[in-house]
């Protein structure tokens, strides 16, 4: 019989603005409460450069509005009802879990973990991209619970990830395939450190490319980004067959460099992923192109170790051979 559920989400925008939170519901004890709350930035936001999209602010500071330490009590009718509705949902059967720890070298716009607590044991799923098929209807049933939306379903539909949204090689489609609005790179150094303000902004709406390159945006120049994107496959790096040189091996410099890549669609969805000095398989064989047409590193391949070369060649060659 359950006796305890924990379920642990964390947001990921840009770097220093990212929000933890473990919601625990305690059967035996008869309450439900948040565990834990920020790590990090605690309430505050880094406020970057105006041309960013800010999207992402409304979101991030909701989140933290909603941590409370209110306490929610149960009663036996509402515990019978939720062991029934959870056991009937089978969450997680045939679910295959993925690694989840608070540092990881890639990291995703969204990641969660749940522990369920019973009488002799306990389980533990982790997930970044394999929504359990079941977790909307949860979320619905934790919502009818505690009369609030505990898994953020709400926010989950502006963030592009397989829960609503199908990410394919050529772009993210809901149905149709969503307009892009604005794509966002940053790279910088962590140490000395520097904050992340950004290099290189394409901004769809207002035709217009800022950073290290100022220029109005042609309609050249846009179907070259999005050819682009779609011949090295950026769409689907946030999903781990894109980061097996992040799992085969360790950058040389550990104190290199930090980056992030944000596109923002119709409608404010937002895809978001960075790194800590290591980057997905097909990188550098973008920032190689980027660099022949631009004639500007603005990916700044030049900061990788020739040995993380090697292997970014051998399993992004993989990937764009497949």
């Amino acid at each position: 019989m359950i006796e305890k559920i924990e379920i642990t989400q964390r947001f990921n925008f840009k770097r220093l603005n990212r929000h933890y939170e473990c919601f625990t519901i305690d059967l035996v004890n008869r309450n439900a409460y948040y565990k834990i709350s920020e790590r990090g930035s605690g309430d505050k936001y880094v406020k970057e450069n105006p041309l960013c999209n800010d999207a992402w602010v409304d979101i991030l500071v909701d989140l933290r509005k909603k941590m409370t330490s209110e306490i929610h009590h149960l009663n036996d009718s509402q515990i019978d009802r939720f062991r029934h509705d959870f056991e009937q949902l089978e969450l997680f059967r045939d679910f295959e879990s993925e690694e989840f720890s608070y540092f990881e070298k890639i990291e995703l716009v969204y990641s969660c973990n749940v522990i369920i607590y019973s009488m002799d044991n306990y389980e533990e799923y982790s997930f970044k991209n394999n929504y359990p098929d079941g977790w909307i209807r949860f979320g619905e049933i934790l919502m009818d619970l505690f009369n609030f939306d505990v898994l953020h379903l709400n926010y989950q539909r502006q963030l592009a990830t397989p829960l609503y949204y199908d990410i394919r090689e050529d772009g993210v489609y809901m149905g149709d395939r969503l307009d892009i609005k604005s794509i966002e790179f940053g790279h910088y150094q962590t140490y000395p450190y520097e904050l992340p303000n950004p290099r290189l902004i394409v901004d769809f709406e207002k035709s217009t490319i800022n950073g290290y390159i100022e220029k109005e945006l042609t309609m050249q120049d846009r179907e070259l980004i999005l050819g682009l994107l779609e011949r090295y496959h950026v769409y689907k790096w946030i999903f781990d067959e894109y980061h097996n040189k992040s799992n085969a091996r360790d950058p040389d410099d550990l104190e290199g460099y930090d980056w992030y890549l944000e596109i923002v669609f119709e409608n404010d969805v937002i895809w978001h992923i960075f790194g800590y000095n290591d980057y997905p398989d097909t990188y550098v064989h973008l920032a190689r192109e980027i660099m022949d047409v631009t004639g500007m590193d603005l990916l700044e391949v030049n900061t990788i170790a020739d040995g993380d070369v090697e292997l970014f060649e051998k399993y992004g060659g993989l990937k764009l051979a497949d």
